[in-house]
């Protein structure tokens, strides 16, 4: 242990530690930007400098590692006039739009100008002028407002292993581009949201669409219906100043009456559903010897990043759509004939916790019901927005239900929502349609968690299923190389783009921390075992459909509605 003083205050560290952390130890805050508790030390903004005694020169606090009989100031009035002197540089050429700004009052930058009373501007305020990124149907990019911290470039390179994003030129005229000097659309870039959550301004967005949600529903001619994926219940609670996971499931549906939907529905009815579809993919595939491993196919971004990286594993891919896409199809044929609803008048907005749901949407294969599936895509931090600008009461409001014929799921659709959760869930299945016996315990903790790479055996009457799960596109790069090396063991692989699944993908409320993020993987999981059904081949509204419209698993109705192919992006990339 090292022993130091912070602030007049002792304090007993581990070796290595830096002064942040220290300083953390004992509760004193210190103010930084470019430092993320989940990202490489850059000690670019030096915002968070403060005082060692014996040294010249101000130290960033990120950066400096403690040494025994340290004595650091971190509040004297040299280390607070330098700070503003920072953030006012800073300011001198950031846009000051902070009324018209998406991270509006959820801005770092914003927040510690407020702290250090910063009320003038002591250096000439000199906008550069770029003009904004809008080439992608998901992410709309800001030059002007990079205050270049150089977070999005570790989510995007060390994170997700995508290297979408770089730096070009020095100094002053430093900026953070596309790799390739383009757009981010012919970038390699996945659309996965990461960089959104790593920015502490608003330089990275999402492409918000609340004017077009609103143009529909004052539409006369138009049947608004939305679908809930599984991870925005637990987080939306973010949005309305409630703990992850507190929202009632039934007050959120009324909320959504209240903002302009005619009909409300649950992407977890199609997560089950994917179960049935996907689990009998892979025991064809164990049976005939098709293509092994098989992967999961649910994360967009996943996808995106396969057809980019992995053109020659393709094959490897569940031929499902995702719940999304499938609940599309659905709802514009089986769902408008069940209703006696036209569906050329059906307007199907998806409400999601992943900015590539956006981009996966307006791909061209995604229109098998004869229209467009899914018509718009709205993310959590969206559909919180206009929550707000409703000004809806959630203590007072009085709860609805799902309506009819794709609104009932099960424990083992809620858990899609986690890294680790479509897995569980299939096994769930696959077991005791395989064995034909009933699984007395359903909770398989071996794919639980914030592990990067996780793997587990399933026993399938004598036949030993082996699977892995991975989270996080830099952990699927370590699988893929080795399925391409020919050395894979497993039989069945998933893979969610985002840390933690999709409780944290790129549309969910800003997540500072992986820290937060096992929050809402836990609130899942207490979801899961209070549902009343927890196997998704037992979900009575999935079976009807069964019965009534595609009649048999890997049916011809089900090829023509549910499933899917992908194509080599053939992008060039760094």
């Amino acid at each position: 242990m090292v022993n130091l003083t912070i602030d007049g205050i002792k304090v007993s560290v581990p070796k290595g530690s830096t002064i942040l952390q220290a300083a953390k130890e004992v509760g004193i805050k210190i103010p930084t930007l470019c430092y993320h508790p989940d990202q490489s030390v850059k000690a670019n903004c030096r915002v968070c400098v403060c005082e060692v005694e014996g040294n010249r020169l101000l130290q960033a606090a990120c950066s400096m590692p403690v040494t025994e009989g340290m004595v650091v100031k971190t509040r004297s009035p040299k280390v607070i006039e330098a700070r503003k002197t920072i953030l006012e540089l800073i300011l001198s050429n950031h846009p000051q739009e902070c009324l018209t700004c998406a991270r509006n009052q959820n801005c770092e930058l914003q927040e510690l100008a407020e702290e250090y009373s910063i009320r003038e501007y002591a250096f000439e305020h000199k906008v550069r002028g770029l003009a904004k990124d809008t080439s992608t149907p998901s992410i709309v990019r800001d030059p002007d407002k990079c205050i270049l911290c150089r977070r999005c470039i570790d989510a995007c390179s060390v994170t997700q292993s995508v290297y979408a994003l770089g730096i070009e030129n020095r100094g002053h005229h430093a900026m953070v581009v596309p790799s390739m000097g383009k757009d981010l659309i012919d970038s390699p870039c996945v659309m996965c949201g990461q960089c959104i959550h790593a920015c502490p301004v608003g330089a990275i967005t999402e492409r918000e669409q609340i004017d077009e949600f609103l143009a529909a529903v004052a539409d006369p001619d138009k049947i608004v219906v939305t679908q809930i994926a599984p991870a925005v219940r637990l987080a939306i609670a973010e949005e309305v100043g409630m703990k992850p996971g507190e929202m009632p499931m039934d007050v959120f549906v009324a909320g959504l009456r209240q903002i302009g939907f005619d009909y409300v529905l649950h992407t977890n009815f199609t997560a089950d559903l994917t179960i049935i579809e996907e689990g009998n993919e892979l025991l064809k595939r164990l049976k005939e010897g098709g293509v092994l491993p098989m992967f999961t196919s649910c994360s967009p971004g996943w996808i995106n990043f396969c057809e980019t990286y992995y053109p020659d594993l393709l094959d490897h891919l569940s031929t499902c759509k995702s719940p999304q896409q499938m609940f599309g199809a659905l709802v514009k044929t089986y769902w408008a004939e069940k209703m006696g609803i036209d569906p050329a008048k059906i307007y199907s907005v998806s409400i999601m916790p992943c900015t590539a749901k956006k981009y996966e949407a307006s791909r061209p294969e995604m229109q098998d019901s004869g229209y467009r599936d899914v018509d718009l895509v709205l993310t959590t931090r969206e559909i919180g927005r206009l929550f707000r600008m409703s000004g809806i009461d959630f203590t007072k409001l009085e709860g609805s239900s799902f309506d009819s014929w794709m609104g009932k799921y099960t424990g083992a659709a809620v858990i899609f929502g986690a890294t680790g959760g479509v897995m569980e869930a299939a096994l769930r299945t696959v077991y005791e349609v395989v064995t034909g016996q009933e699984l007395k315990d359903v909770n398989f903790t071996a794919v639980r968690g914030m592990e990067g790479i996780k793997e587990a055996e399933v026993d399938l009457n004598g036949t030993v299923v082996k699977v892995a799960v991975a989270h996080g596109l830099s952990n699927a790069r370590k699988l893929m190389d080795q399925v391409r090396a020919g050395e894979s063991p497993y039989h069945f692989i998933e893979i969610m783009a985002c840390p933690g699944g999709c409780i944290g993908g790129g549309g969910q409320p800003i997540t500072k921390s992986n820290a937060q993020r096992q929050v809402r993987i836990d609130a899942i999981y207490v979801e899961d075992e209070n549902c009343e059904i927890r196997k998704s081949h037992e979900n009575p509204e999935v079976k009807i459909l069964y019965d009534e419209f595609l009649h048999e698993p890997l049916g011809h109705k089900s090829h023509e509605l549910l499933h899917t192919h992908y194509h080599p992006k053939n992008k060039k990339y760094l």
